[in-house]
Formats: C-alpha cells, sequence, structure tokens
C-alpha cells in the first residue's frame, strides 16, 4: 500500500501545502493508516487521500492557533504588566468607593455595553432618571479616581476613566 500510494498522496499534499510540510503529512497519514490498517478499504488511495487531507486541516488550524496565541503574548508584552495591574486595581479601588447602585449603573453602561435607555429598563426607572443616575455616578468616579494615588493620574489610567464617562 505505501510503495504504491506514497507518490500520489505526498504530489497531493504538495499541490495544496507546499512541498516545505508534505513529507511530514504523508508520514503522519501513514502512521494513521498503519494504526486503522483494519479499516483502510480497498482500494486505499482514496481514502489516504482523505487522511491526509484532515491531518493538513489539522495543521493548518494549529498553525492558525501558534500564530493566535503568539499575538497574544504580544500584546501582553506590550508596556509594564505590574503597571496595568496597579492602574487598574486603582480604578477598581476607586469603584468600591461607590454605592451599589452607581457601581451596577457604570457596569451596565461601561462593561454591558448598555445604551442608557436599555439599562434603564434593567434598572427599573425612566431613561431620564438613568442619564441623571449615571451622571452622578460618572462624576463620583471621577472624584475617586483623582482622589486615588498618584498612579492613576497617568494616561492609561485616565483613558480607562474617559471608557466610563
Amino acid at each position: 500500500m505505501y510503495d504504491e500510494c506514497r507518490q500520489r498522496v505526498w504530489a497531493y499534499v504538495v499541490s495544496r501545502a507546499g512541498r516545505q510540510i508534505a513529507d511530514e503529512v504523508v508520514s503522519e497519514t501513514f502512521a494513521i493508516a498503519w494504526r486503522r490498517f483494519d479499516d483502510v478499504p480497498e482500494p486505499a488511495l482514496p481514502w489516504l487521500l482523505g487522511v491526509s487531507r484532515n491531518v493538513l486541516r489539522d495543521n493548518i488550524r494549529a498553525e492558525i492557533k501558534q500564530e493566535s496565541l503568539a499575538r497574544e503574548l504580544e500584546t501582553w508584552n506590550e508596556g509594564d504588566h505590574a503597571e496595568r495591574v496597579a492602574e487598574r486595581f486603582a480604578v477598581v479601588r476607586a469603584l468600591a468607593t461607590l454605592s451599589e447602585d452607581e457601581r451596577e449603573i457604570l457596569i451596565l453602561v461601561a462593561w454591558q455595553g448598555l445604551s442608557p435607555r436599555d439599562a434603564a429598563r434593567v434598572v427599573g426607572c425612566s431613561p431620564a432618571a438613568f442619564r441623571v443616575r449615571l451622571h452622578r455616578a460618572r462624576k463620583r468616579l471621577a472624584q475617586a479616581v483623582e482622589g486615588a494615588p498618584a498612579i492613576v493620574n497617568r494616561p492609561r489610567v485616565r483613558s480607562m476613566h474617559k471608557e466610563w464617562s
């Protein structure tokens, strides 16, 4: 089976993905065929081509995952993590000084992305009353952030504060 089909499986993989990975995919294809030898139908070529197609697809998925992980790690490496943690902690600390109702209002708008009209439905008040409550909560958050330690005056915390506004 190997001698009869190897070249055609290899040519198929080269036509789909190029020579660089063809040997690896063909090797994996025949390793699967060996493990599942009793499942290989006659003629074996269509089955082997299907297996090589799946192996190739799995390799592409793994490569995409690796690239995605690498991009994610690159974003983590931008800037100082300790500084970002401290900045976020300062904003969370400022939020903790607000009442439960004020926090809920800010969270509905900033974290949940609701419009004031939709958020008003959630808390059970009119949109006008919600906007007044939102304005007051933003004002109290701004005061709490300004009263926090010096770290919150850095540009990143100011931008986080603007997200709430």
